[in-house]
């Protein structure tokens, strides 16, 4: 059995949820519901939650010697297969508390992890999730064996082998080489991501990233994009007797991190400059540093983008908490002075009056991705925000010179074109850059 395999694959276990708070009480509040919301994802069946304050945790154990015994003493009552801690933990604490709990223990960190494992469907996001879990695992490789041993060589992540200093060691090697392999690949996916990136450029389509908390709407919102735009194009009647789109569709689940792979769509509004939409993995408290720099190749989307969608769940009480943690992590990235629009989705959840709910302001939109309600305000803003530094000009393409014409319809917003005696006759909007590169056309 490889030492990547994951710890939770079996069949649905049951957990003790544990959470030492140190801090914000309400903070911590929301954090325990995102741990349980976290462990229904990954198919595990929350049956308590246990909680301490704490001015800060315990070095050895994270909870106090007290809580510590009563955790275990719930854990046999309840019958648990886990211990998940919403902290994260120390390779020692995980060590002494599987060793104090006698069940398996998994921190926040770990839980992540293991959903990411689960959701990761491209070769891509694959090799990126494999190579954070093994950055997690190495340091833990103790901890981790001694559970092993008392589960007897069960599931675990690192079955089989036993325990002992000379496996850890024969472990150790084998997952420093398998990730001396993976940031190889990671480096060739960067290499392909920019190569992509500078063709995409060449095009000319700006690019639109979605970024937000996870389960807060953004592949529901693409797909909205898509099949408004395929309305405008076929007609609402053909749209459902036939959906076209529905091939170019992202999947979506009410479920957290239900999507980790980038999708790029090209959207074209009717009279309105096309561009492209990328949608990114979603973003949570706590998001553990591995996944970060892991994933740092596809969040770069956001980084490389000319307008960021920061999708917001309008009817989670707790949206404006993370809307901070959705804007402290495009400040890591280095993408917090990119142009940005709010997007406040699932306003039909707060409001029942759905026509009220749909506000475009300057840089903040409300609207319902799942009803389709607001996609025509958003594509107006989108375009605004777009469009801030073009220029509206008529151009004249001689018939002996047409190669312009395909790329103005592409890169450009075309507003109207009419075929006369000299040539091809266009009047579009386009960026100050387009517009040296053909200034000699223009006629108007």
């Amino acid at each position: 059995m490889s030492t990547t395999e994951n710890p939770l694959q079996s069949e649905e276990k049951r957990a003790l949820l544990v959470g030492i708070c140190t801090g914000n009480e309400h903070d911590f509040s929301v954090s325990m519901e995102e741990l349980d919301a976290l462990a229904r994802s990954c198919g595990i069946e929350p049956a308590r939650s246990v909680t301490q304050h704490l001015p800060w945790t315990d070095r050895a154990t994270c909870a106090g010697p007290g809580k510590v015994e009563e955790i275990r003493m719930l854990a046999d009552a309840e019958e648990t297969d886990l211990v998940i801690f919403n902290n994260n933990l120390t390779p020692a604490q995980i060590a002494n508390l599987t060793k104090l709990l006698d069940v398996e223990v998994l921190d926040r960190t770990a839980l992540i992890l293991q959903i990411f494992s689960e959701h990761a469907s491209s070769r891509e996001a694959r090799i990126q999730v494999e190579y954070a879990r093994l950055q997690y695992i190495l340091p833990r490789l103790i901890g981790m064996r001694r559970n092993l041993s008392r589960q007897g060589g069960g599931s675990g992540a690192l079955s089989n082998k036993g325990s002992g200093e000379m496996q850890i060691e024969l472990d150790r090697r084998h997952i420093e080489r398998r990730m001396s392999v993976l940031r190889k690949e990671l480096k060739k996916i960067s290499q392909s991501r920019e190569t992509q990136r500078k063709m995409r450029r060449q095009s000319r389509l700006p690019l639109v990233s979605m970024v937000g908390y996870t389960n807060a709407g953004k592949s529901t919102l693409m797909n909205a994009l898509i099949d408004h735009c395929a309305k405008e194009t076929y007609g609402s009647a053909f749209m459902e007797a036939n959906e076209p789109e529905k091939d170019r569709h992202v999947f979506v689940k009410d479920m957290v991190f239900a999507t980790l792979d980038t999708a790029i769509r090209r959207i074209e509004p009717e009279g309105a400059q096309p561009f492209l939409l990328s949608d990114t993995v979603g973003f949570i408290s706590d998001l553990p540093t591995s996944l970060v720099e892991a994933f740092h190749s596809t969040l770069e989307e956001a980084l490389h983008a000319d307008l960021i969608l920061e999708v917001v769940d309008a009817s989670d009480p707790e949206h404006i908490a993370q809307m901070e943690v959705t804007g402290r992590t495009l400040q890591e990235l280095g993408a917090g002075s990119i142009p940005r629009i709010q997007v406040m989705n699932k306003a039909d959840l707060t409001q029942e009056d759905l026509s009220g709910t749909i506000q475009a302001q300057s840089g903040k939109i409300f609207l319902s991705a799942a009803h389709g309600a607001g996609i025509d305000e958003l594509i107006r803003l989108i375009e605004e925000k777009l469009n801030g530094e073009t220029i509206q000009v008529t151009v004249l393409i001689p018939y002996e010179e047409m190669s312009p014409v395909p790329v103005l319809h592409t890169s450009a917003v075309v507003l109207e074109q009419e075929y006369t005696p000299d040539g091809v006759k266009l009047t579009a909007r386009m960026d100050m850059d387009l517009l040296r590169r053909y200034r000699k056309y223009v006629i108007a």
